[in-house]
Parts: structure tokens; sequence; C-alpha cells
């Protein structure tokens, strides 16, 4: 089971956002792929405060919501407040903030738990992000992150859903993950498919924490 924002209460919310994508006959396998593992690296545990970095449309936010005592939502877009009206109108209550995963505006150890869907590989200075999530994640925190491959079989649907195609993503893919490694402690891995060669991979799921000490 998962619990989505109804397709009627959906809004784009840049040119890069396309929840209309999680209601497609044939596009919403591939989206729902990324939430499932969401799903499966947060575990079980409910959190105290969580919060989505890139919420978009808030289109995942209600089964967030249904994981944590707080839901919280960081995005670079103007539209917080309209995409705040729709979520309450689901019975969805979320603190929604503008401004960058460079500089976030919450104060050290705020958050248990910060979701990442699609969105790091779109950040031009991937380090200060990575410090900036490791400053607010409360030691013993859990990132959990969704990141698509940077592989021919997805550049080449990128090329067929969008006029950018992998250009929009620059080297990022690339230098993502090791970033990711050199700023957090690895704890877990999963991949879309689960078997078979690097060169067909859709997604990796990370569920990173904090190096100790920072």
């Amino acid at each position: 089971m998962m619990l989505l924002l109804p397709k009627s209460a959906i809004m784009p919310t840049s040119p890069i956002d396309h929840p209309e994508w999680n209601y497609h006959p044939v596009l919403s396998r591939v989206q729902r792929w990324r939430f499932r593992m969401v799903q499966d690296l947060l575990g079980r545990r409910r959190h105290s405060r969580l919060l989505e970095v890139g919420y978009g449309s808030g289109v995942f936010m209600p089964e967030l919501a249904l994981r944590c005592d707080e839901l919280h939502g960081l995005d670079t877009h103007p539209h917080a407040s309209s995409v705040c009206a729709r979520l309450a109108a689901n019975g969805v209550h979320a603190e929604l903030a503008v401004g960058s995963v460079e500089d976030m505006p919450y104060a050290d150890n705020s958050f248990d738990a910060i979701v990442a869907i699609s969105m790091l590989e779109y950040v031009p200075g991937i380090d200060q992000a990575c410090q900036e999530l490791g400053r607010v994640l409360k030691p013993g925190g859990a990132l959990i992150v969704v990141t698509p491959g940077a592989t021919p079989l997805w550049n080449l649907a990128l090329s067929l859903a969008t006029r950018e195609g992998p250009s929009q993503y620059g080297n990022r893919r690339a230098t993502l993950q090791p970033a990711l490694r050199r700023h957090f402690e690895f704890v877990r891995q999963t991949r879309i498919p689960r078997f078979g060669p690097a060169a067909i991979r859709l997604y990796t799921g990370l569920r990173l924490t904090p190096r100790k000490g920072r």
C-alpha cells in the first residue's frame, strides 16, 4: 500500500517536476518504484521529525506523514503555500519552507530522518549540500536518497520523456554517490532492477547516517 496525493490535487511546481507521471499508465510504474524504495529504506520505525527535501508537488507527503509525528518540506520553488493548502485539504499537515539544500533554514540536529528523491543530482554544490544535510540531521539519523542511474537505458528514457534528456544533470549523477559516501556512513543500498549489470540500472536507493564525531 502507498498513499499519494490524489491526481486532482497535484500541481507542477517547476519545469522538472512532473507529478502527473505518477498517474500515467506506463510512467507511474517507474515513478512509484522510487517511492517503494523509500518505504523499504525508512523501515517500520516511526520518526519524530521527518524532512523531505525537494518535495515538489507534495505527491509523496501523504505517505511520509504516516511515518512521522512532524512532517517538514524544503524546496526552491515559490509555491509552498499552494502545496500546503492542497495537502491540508487531503488531511496532511506539513510545515513547508522555501530554500536551498545548500543553505537550509533549520537549526543543527533538527531531524531524525531526511528523504531526498531524485533531487540531489540537480544540486550544483553537492559537498555543501551534504554538509548541510549532515548538520540538520540528528546523530544516528537516517538520510534516504534515491537517485537515477547514469546509464544508456536511463538516458534513452529521459530523452523520450523530456526535451532536455540527460543534459539536465550535467555530470552530477556520477559525482553524487561518491560525495554522499565522503560525508556519511553507508548503512544500506537497494537497486532497481535488483539484479543485473550497472548498465541497466534505473535507480539506486541509499540509507546513510552522519559520520560519528562530525
